[in-house]
């Protein structure tokens, strides 16, 4: 099946749900199952509650082991994104019903504030986000990101946010505050410098340009700033790499990071099916290359080699970034430490 074309989205399809036995689908009145969305859907916005405000991993190819997610799904619509399999455990597709159908966690504030103030809680940097982005189009509504912030001041917790979203710079005073106490890294995602590209790529994201505008803004006002070329896809922005550090670099960036594509899931379909519609031509090069990164898959669940690839590829892409960085990003850097020795939880905040 071939995805719709539908404006600021990254995919028409609706892949049936791996965890669902059933697929709903409405009865044409000529008795012709149709999928659910013939047109672009209007983004739906559901409350949910959240057990815990904290997500833990043990993965060794992150820096941070904790994550806060306020929303998830994202209507951000980036087609390669590897949250999209999650949103089946919600019982939603994981291609256009990830980009309309946004859960939003509206008691996740006082959930962390339950984690601060509880008896032997250890404060330690906490990724937002680390599934879906904290800044997408719902935050302008719901303002969960802009209350995370307020409370990890108040708490003097510290706080890494990446985002793509311009939306960030409204809380510029919040972050400011938050950087004069070393409690605040942002980076931005930056894997393209084409404005094209991104209507395609990742359609209701900010412009590199204007991320790059808010690094320089950022930078001025001593809120550090690294960036994450993320995901870098040969054949299609592998390229661009030199180019956007140098662009980071200039613009203040103090550190810089990556990682290569991988299509775990249905992720790999949508991506064939995006291929298709928008590089026919390069399609199966593009596809070769994902898969020589990755052991001769395109997905890929090795630690180590899923975020970084393997062999010959990997260490070309590898080697031109650490060039770039070296030539671009080091004078600026490095980024500053955290302080963990101003945390005001277990309890303290009940003396104030």
């Amino acid at each position: 099946m071939k995805g719709a074309d539908f404006k600021g989205r990254g995919t028409g399809l609706q892949p049936a749900n791996r965890f669902e036995k059933a697929r709903s689908v409405f009865e044409h009145i000529e008795g012709i199952d149709i999928p659910e969305y013939e047109e672009n859907p209007s983004t739906q916005y559901n409350p949910v509650k959240s057990k815990s405000a904290l997500s833990s991993n043990d993965s060794p190819d992150l820096a941070l082991k904790y994550s806060v997610n306020a929303y998830q799904g994202c209507e951000h619509g980036c087609i390669y994104c590897y949250a999209r399999n999650s949103h089946q455990y919600w019982g939603i597709d994981a291609g256009l019903g990830f980009e309309s159908k946004i859960l939003v966690k509206k008691d996740i504030v006082r959930q962390l504030k339950r984690e601060f103030e509880r008896s032997g809680y250890a404060p330690h940097p906490f990724m937002l986000s680390g599934n879906t982005d904290c800044y997408q189009p719902a935050e302008r509504r719901f303002k969960l990101t802009a209350q995370i912030l307020e409370l990890c001041l108040a708490y003097r917790h510290p706080v890494s946010i990446i985002t793509k979203n311009g939306l960030i710079e409204r809380d510029i005073a919040l972050l400011r505050e938050l950087a004069l106490h070393h409690l605040v890294h942002v980076y931005f995602s930056i894997n393209h410098l084409d404005p094209s590209l991104k209507l395609l790529l990742e359609p209701r994201t900010a412009t590199a340009h204007l991320k790059l505008k808010l690094i320089r803004k950022f930078s001025a006002e001593n809120i550090p700033c690294g960036i994450m070329v993320a995901p870098i896809i040969p054949g299609i922005n592998s390229e661009d790499v030199t180019q956007i550090i140098q662009a980071a670099g200039d613009a203040g960036a103090k550190k810089a990071g990556y990682t290569v594509v991988r299509l775990n899931g249905q992720v790999r379909d949508l991506f064939i099916d995006w291929l298709d519609r928008h590089f026919p031509d390069r399609k199966d090069k593009v596809m070769h290359q994902i898969e020589q990164l990755h052991g001769g898959q395109a997905n890929d669940s090795v630690w180590g080699r899923r975020m970084k690839g393997e062999g010959l590829l990997s260490q070309t892409i590898a080697g031109l970034f650490k060039i770039a960085v070296n030539k671009h990003i080091k004078a600026n850097g490095p980024m500053p430490a955290f302080d963990l020795s101003q945390f005001r939880g277990n309890g303290q905040m009940k003396l104030f």
